[in-house]
């Protein structure tokens, strides 16, 4: 997935000559806290709710103010995972989309990469989740997958994070089984350390919510 095919066709960009008012109608129809300003195709930069109220110009065209816009963007091919990253480490709710002479195209909100990812990983099916940690010297996806196929079950994602200041990973597992008892006892029997495991809908969801945000910090690094 690349960048531009995540762009939104709801979500507008601002000229100049709105005002601040304006511009914060449209954040709150939108429901994003910062919008693009934009001159016929050059990006200009983006205005958050808080340059607008903290400069006092809800009643006057935007442009008639020195601003200090943030120009962060991503560009039209660039990965979906670098547009997340841009995202995180600038703490946007949309992100500017550009092609390869810095046109504007659009712009990509936060919602829906967090909407692309929840589906990437399969999160509203159900299933059974298993939390294992190593060292990163005996991770085999290999085994892993043999180990779960062997009990009849299929991988529906897995995401290896990085212990901080460790040489060890958590292996975070979800499968297409709910009864993962036959799956535990493998692993227990190839002497794999489960850290947690998950069975509830409920708690997969917050449990997933906790490895999106580890994932935000890792690429933040």
């Amino acid at each position: 997935m690349i960048a531009k095919q995540l762009i939104s066709e709801i979500i507008q960009p601002l000229k100049t000559s709105n005002t601040g008012t304006e511009a914060i109608n449209w954040m709150n129809i939108f429901k994003v806290s910062h919008l693009p300003i934009v001159n016929n195709t050059i990006f200009l930069g983006l205005i958050s709710e808080d340059d607008i109220f903290d400069l006092n110009i809800t009643d006057q065209p935007i442009g008639n103010h020195k601003l200090s816009l943030n120009k962060a963007y991503v560009f039209e091919f660039e990965h979906i995972y670098i547009a997340l990253k841009t995202i995180n480490e600038n703490n946007l709710t949309i992100l500017p989309v550009l092609d390869s002479k810095k046109n504007y195209l659009g712009v990509i909100s936060s919602f829906d990469i967090i909407k692309y990812f929840s589906n990437l990983s399969n999160v509203s099916r159900e299933g059974g989740i298993i939390i294992l940690e190593m060292h990163q010297n005996d991770y085999s996806l290999v085994e892993i997958s043999n180990i779960i196929e062997s009990n009849d079950a299929k991988i529906l994602s897995l995401y290896v994070n990085s212990i901080p200041k460790t040489t060890k990973l958590n292996i975070t597992i979800k499968v297409n089984i709910t009864n993962i008892s036959g799956i535990i006892q493998t692993f227990n029997r190839y002497n794999y350390n489960i850290k947690s495991t998950f069975l509830d809908t409920d708690l997969t969801k917050e449990m997933y919510k906790e490895r999106y945000e580890e994932f935000l910090k890792y690429l933040n690094i």
